[in-house]
C-alpha cells in the first residue's frame, strides 16, 4: 500500500477517530477464552508446539482443511495442503511461482494481493493475463460475488488464484462449490482463519495444483521454514472441540446487522454516491462520479474524524477510475457507524467544494 496512506492511517489511529478503514474482524466476536485455553494447552502439553516442525504444517490442521473442502465437493488430500502464515503468505508464494507473468485482478481488488504480486516481479493488470486472481463468494472491496455469476467463464481460464478469505462470511450463508473442485490442475486455492477467528493466529493455507506442490513447499521452507508451531497446534486443538460453524453463523448475523446500519446511513448522508449492498464481508465500496486525489480525500476525512481506505490502493495501475473508497463496518462500534457516515458526508462535500473552486480558478 502507498506509504502515504499507511502513515495517515497510523496517525489517525493515535487520534481516536472513527475507524472505517482496514479489513479487521470484530474483536468482540473472537472466542478469546477458548483460544486462550487452546494456546495454553498447546504450550504446556504438546512438546511439538514449541519446536520446529515440517514446512507443510501439522497433520491435524491439514486434515481439518481438507475435510472442509471435501465436504464442499473438492477431492483434496491432506498431503496437498500447505499451512501458511496467513493467506498473505500463500499469495506471496503463488506470486513467486508466477514471477515474470501477468496476473489479472479486475478493476479493484485486495491491495496486499497487488503488493505481493508486484514485489515478486509479476505484472498486475486489470484484465487479460496469464492468470486471474479471484475472491469467490465475497469479493474485496466490493463485498459481492463476482465469480459465481460467471463461473463457467472463469473455469475456462488457464490459471486461477482463488482466495476464499471471505467466502464463509456471506450473509445468506451460501457457500458454493470451490473452484478447485472443478479445475484442480489449474486452481491455486487459498484460505485463512484470519477473518473468521483471529488474524493474530496467522494461520492460512494453500492448495496448489499437484504438479506445483513440491516447488511451492520448497518456496515455503525457504521463506520461513514453517508456520509457527504453537499457533498451528493450538488451532488444531481449538477446531477439534469448538463449534466453528455455529461461530461463523453468529458472525454472519453480526456483520449483516452492521452492514445494514452503515448502508442506511450512507444512503441518507451520501445520496449521490454509488455502492452495492454488500452480500458479505466487512466493507462497502463507494464510488463518486468525480476525478481527484484520493489521498487528499483521506486527509479531509481524518480532519473530520473518520478514516477510510482510498480507492487507489485497490486498483491495478492500468485501471482508470473516478474517486472511490472502501468504508468498513466490521470493527468500528456499531453505534458509531451512523456518525461515521455523517462525517464522511461532510468530508466529501468539503472536498468537492474545494475541487470546484480549484476548477473555476484554472478556467
Amino acid at each position: 500500500m502507498d506509504p502515504r496512506i499507511v502513515a495517515l492511517q497510523k496517525r489517525a489511529c493515535a487520534r481516536g477517530v472513527i475507524g472505517l478503514a482496514g479489513g479487521l474482524p470484530a474483536t468482540e466476536l473472537m472466542p478469546r477464552d477458548d483460544l486462550a485455553r487452546a494456546l495454553a494447552e498447546a504450550a504446556t502439553h504438546h512438546a511439538v508446539a514449541l519446536t520446529y516442525d515440517w514446512p507443510e504444517g501439522v497433520e491435524p490442521l491439514r486434515v481439518w482443511i481438507a475435510n472442509r473442502l471435501s465436504a464442499r465437493g473438492a477431492r483434496v488430500d491432506p498431503q496437498q495442503v500447505i499451512v501458511t502464515s496467513g493467506a498473505q503468505q500463500a499469495l506471496s508464494l503463488i506470486a513467486m511461482a508466477h514471477r515474470g507473468e501477468r496476473i489479472a485482478v479486475g478493476d479493484a481488488t485486495y491491495p496486499a494481493a497487488i503488493a505481493a504480486f508486484e514485489r515478486a516481479g509479476v505484472e498486475v493488470v486489470a484484465h487479460s493475463a496469464d492468470a486471474h486472481y479471484l475472491m469467490p463468494g465475497v469479493s474485496n472491496p466490493r463485498g459481492i460475488d463476482l465469480v459465481e455469476p460467471r463461473r463457467a467463464w472463469w473455469l475456462g481460464r488457464e490459471a486461477l488464484i482463488a482466495d476464499e478469505a471471505y467466502t464463509e462470511l456471506r450473509f445468506d450463508g451460501r457457500i458454493e462449490r470451490p473452484l478447485v473442485a472443478d479445475a484442480p490442475t489449474r486452481v491455486w486455492h487459498v484460505g485463512t482463519l484470519s477473518k473468521t477467528l483471529s488474524p493474530g493466529l496467522r494461520v492460512g493455507w494453500l492448495v496448489p495444483p499437484r504438479s506445483e506442490h513440491q516447488a511451492l513447499l520448497d518456496l515455503k521452507e525457504a521463506a520461513d521454514l514453517q508456520t509457527a508451531s504453537v499457533t498451528q497446534q493450538a488451532s488444531s486443538l481449538f477446531l477439534a472441540r469448538f463449534d466453528y460453524d455455529a461461530h461463523v453463523a453468529r458472525s454472519r448475523l453480526h456483520y449483516r446487522e452492521r452492514a445494514a446500519r452503515l448502508c442506511e446511513a450512507l444512503r441518507r448522508e451520501l445520496p449521490y454516491a454509488r455502492f452495492a449492498e454488500p452480500e458479505g464481508g466487512f466493507a462497502v465500496w463507494v464510488e463518486l462520479d468525480e476525478p481527484g486525489d484520493e489521498i487528499g480525500l483521506l486527509h479531509e476525512a481524518i480532519a473530520a474524524g473518520v478514516t477510510i481506505d482510498p480507492g487507489r490502493a485497490f486498483r491495478p495501475r492500468d485501471a482508470a477510475s473516478t474517486i472511490s473508497f472502501r468504508a468498513s463496518f466490521s470493527s468500528a462500534a456499531i453505534d458509531e457507524l451512523a456518525e461515521g457516515a455523517h462525517r464522511l458526508a461532510l468530508t466529501v462535500e468539503r472536498w468537492l467544494t474545494r475541487g470546484a473552486r480549484a476548477m473555476r480558478r484554472r478556467s
